[in-house]
């Protein structure tokens, strides 16, 4: 249980997830997958990184639970910085990152697909934002990084999600396919990209991070700064407390 790391073939580390009951990840967590992806990528072996989960789906963000038991405010804190550093683990991995999503992909999941390079999907993943109900801002940066302007702005709205296929008819997932296919999938990818000369790839994914129009680190930053007013003004207590009378996910 928790973040494991193994290499498959030549150049291929998988860093998988496995934090039951939904993967919602704790502070620890969080700073946990960060180093995990981090020291895959810097590893001059690894050629590629596929990150993927274990359980009933892909990711659930933070845990509420851990966050709304402890006093003070060092776990929303700590959250918020864990899930910045895990986000940005994938986005200057010193190589590709191919997502393997399944399940539920939320919150802090999206922050993770949105920010690897080649998303592979299972058929029945979907991918949404809850945060609104849970009085928190955040990952619209990597939302919009997978769907349409005006389709983010909805989703972070109405908290609607939206599945695999349409991820897949946008061009941002590249397959999707059936559950127990997922793992090979991902792999099948992977060792597309390390059977490339691994200096150009590498040059290839700093190259491609340095063009990007949207600097994700400073735009998640600036939406986290939106959930400390929201829970400096009561709404987050407010919305995460209902959330864990409810039973949580």
């Amino acid at each position: 249980m928790g973040i494991s790391t193994s290499r498959h073939g030549e150049g291929v580390a998988e860093v998988v997830v496995d934090a039951p009951p939904v993967n919602a990840l704790t502070v620890r967590g969080w700073f946990e997958l960060a180093d995990a992806v981090r020291e895959a990528g810097r590893d001059p072996e690894t050629r590629v990184v596929v990150l993927r989960a274990e359980g009933r789906g892909f990711n659930a963000g933070v845990d509420i639970k851990e966050m709304q038991a402890a006093g003070g405010f060092d776990a929303l804190v700590g959250a918020n910085r864990g899930c910045y550093e895990a986000f940005a683990a994938v986005y200057e991995c010193e190589v590709p990152v191919v997502a393997a999503v399944h399940g539920f992909c939320l919150g802090g999941g999206v922050g993770l697909a949105g920010n690897a390079d080649v998303v592979v999907a299972s058929d029945d993943a979907y991918f949404g934002l809850p945060e609104v109900e849970r009085g928190a801002l955040g990952a619209a940066t990597h939302l919009a990084r997978l769907v349409p302007q005006h389709l983010m702005r909805a989703m972070v709205y109405t908290c609607r999600n939206v599945t695999a296929a349409e991820l897949h008819a946008f061009g941002s997932v590249l397959e999707v396919v059936p559950r127990e296919r997922l793992r090979d999938a991902a792999l099948e990818v992977a060792a597309q990209i390390a059977a490339k000369d691994p200096y150009v790839i590498r040059r290839a994914k700093e190259s491609l991070n340095g063009i990007d129009p949207v600097d994700v680190k400073r735009s998640y930053r600036f939406e986290q700064g939106f959930t400390f007013e929201l829970n400096l003004m009561g709404a987050g207590d407010r919305h995460r407390d209902a959330f864990v009378a409810e039973g949580g996910r």
